[in-house]
């Protein structure tokens, strides 16, 4: 017999994996009502706040998908590793960009999400790629390391 929260984890993926417009509506299907989610940029609670970040994603950016690589789980927790491939919509239009990341996600009793944590280094996997602003960054990351 299939752990729940296994089963649950396998789904929360599959949604990762397959997201659209569209279904950023069935957030609650896989968030808590309450549910906290936490990246670099932002830090919301509640379903209504989680599905506009995603909502936003797909208006902010051009062909934005996650492709999850590894994922640890011990209980109700669940660490996943992952790619985050997309388009610039406002400059480098043609230019496939990809992030690397995790998230930590604490699941509830039913197998839904109560945390969502965000890791991954807004400097090396975004601003390093923004006109103008990469230059600094890497002149700094240079002077760093100097």
């Amino acid at each position: 017999m299939s752990d729940p929260i296994d089963t649950s984890i396998d789904s929360i993926v599959e949604f990762f994996e397959t997201l659209t417009p569209q279904s950023v509506a069935r957030c609650g299907d896989f968030y808590a009502p309450n549910a906290r989610f936490k990246d670099p940029f932002k830090d919301v609670q509640g379903v209504p706040a989680i599905q506009a970040i995603y909502a936003h994603m797909f208006t902010a950016l051009e062909a934005p998908r996650f492709v999850v690589l590894e994922r640890i789980a011990s209980g109700p927790q669940c660490f996943l590793t992952w790619d985050f491939h997309f388009r610039f919509k406002n400059f480098a239009t043609g230019t496939d960009q990809t992030i690397h990341g995790g998230s930590h996600l604490q699941l509830d009793a039913e197998g839904r999400i109560t945390l969502h944590r965000d890791y991954w280094d807004a400097a090396e996997e975004l601003y390093e790629k923004l006109p103008v602003v990469g230059g600094l960054m890497c002149w700094l990351k240079n002077r760093a390391n100097a």
